[in-house]
């Protein structure tokens, strides 16, 4: 029962990942002007991040017994600069919390994946951490203190 519940959960996880990546790599293209280099740079760092969660979670799935996803959460689009920092921090914070509630539903399933578990437990948490860092990231870019 548990399996089922998470592959979907994972399933989320990686549509949010495949998002994020072409998010971000879109965004870069629109960022123009001075100053602007800095920003390109972190944000494909981070884009390239994204692309390595979803092949965590697309572990995860497999070790589950699932199928992975091929869909993609929904995108936002934006081309001033400000703009563009502020969609994807709340996207970021969105994956935060989202990934918690899958961590915790994890520890809930620990017994029955007697196997994966410390696996899987590994691949959220790391996921969770860098998606931690992304927020602080962008909140720096934004000039603005994480709550």
């Amino acid at each position: 029962m548990a399996r089922e519940k998470l592959i979907v959960m994972f399933n989320k996880a990686l549509e949010l990942e495949h998002a994020a990546r072409i998010q971000y790599l879109a965004h870069v293209e629109e960022l123009k002007g001075l100053g602007c280099e800095p920003i390109i740079a972190r944000l494909k760092e981070i884009a390239g991040d994204e692309q390595k969660h979803e092949g965590m979670w697309r572990e995860c799935i497999t070790m589950l017994d699932g199928s992975c996803s091929m869909k993609l959460a929904p995108t936002y689009g934006a081309k001033e600069t400000t703009k563009i920092l502020e969609i994807n921090l709340k996207a970021e914070k969105e994956a935060v919390d989202f990934y918690t509630q899958i961590y915790e539903e994890l520890k809930k399933s620990k017994a029955e994946l007697k196997y994966q578990y410390e696996f899987l437990e590994h691949s959220v948490r790391h996921v969770l951490i860098a998606e931690q860092e992304h927020i602080f990231e962008i909140d720096t870019l934004l000039d603005k203190k994480a709550p």
